[in-house]
């Protein structure tokens, strides 16, 4: 079954006029409207790719602020623990006696403590701070027992190095040596 349409003249020109009238509609449709569409649609995902990378950063910027601020707090309370070891009044009346006490205690007798110079710091943060070189004198103490008496120096005086250790044996006792101790010690102008 074959059917036949046969179209007019003027029939065949409405449908040509129709068929480029859908081509015009179909272009000004992808040219003007979906077009634009797809334009805008790229920018907003290009801005929303960048502000998520923004995002990313300020939390990990939030991170490290917060990380810095747990570390300021502990810097704090740990100066304020370093300032309270630096008894009141001049060092020169309290360290001696500190350093003569300790090392009795440490079974080493006779020890003499002499301050040797003192420099203010040059950081600007440490303005409020001296730094104090003593010459601690030892005249006789055994090597093995000068050894853990050094250590627990350093370890109970957080703001006490020992720069320089001279030891020198004593040819009448050799067991025993005399000892000298360059050390330096951090603290609060008063």
């Amino acid at each position: 079954m074959k059917i036949q349409v046969k179209l007019s003249k003027d029939q065949i020109k409405k449908l040509m006029l129709s068929a480029m009238g859908f081509v015009v509609l179909v272009y000004v449709y992808f040219s003007f409207f979906l077009g634009p569409l797809n334009t805008s649609r790229d920018t907003m995902l290009a801005q929303i790719d960048e502000l998520q990378n923004k995002v990313a950063s300020s939390k990990s910027e939030l991170t490290k602020t917060s990380n810095l601020e747990k570390q300021a707090d502990a810097s704090t309370k740990r100066f304020a623990a370093l300032k309270a070891l630096s008894p009141e009044g001049a060092p020169i009346a309290w360290f001696p006696p500190r350093m003569k006490a300790f090392f009795a205690n440490q079974e080493i007798d006779k020890t003499t403590a002499r301050l040797e110079t003192s420099v203010a710091f040059k950081e600007t943060d440490l303005a409020n701070w001296m730094r104090y070189n003593w010459l601690l004198e030892l005249p006789q103490a055994d090597f093995s027992t000068l050894g853990k008496a050094v250590a627990s120096l350093e370890n109970s005086e957080p703001l006490l190095s020992i720069m320089r250790i001279s030891i020198k044996a004593l040819p009448e006792d050799p067991q025993f040596q005399q000892i000298t101790l360059s050390a330096s010690t951090a603290m609060v102008k008063r």
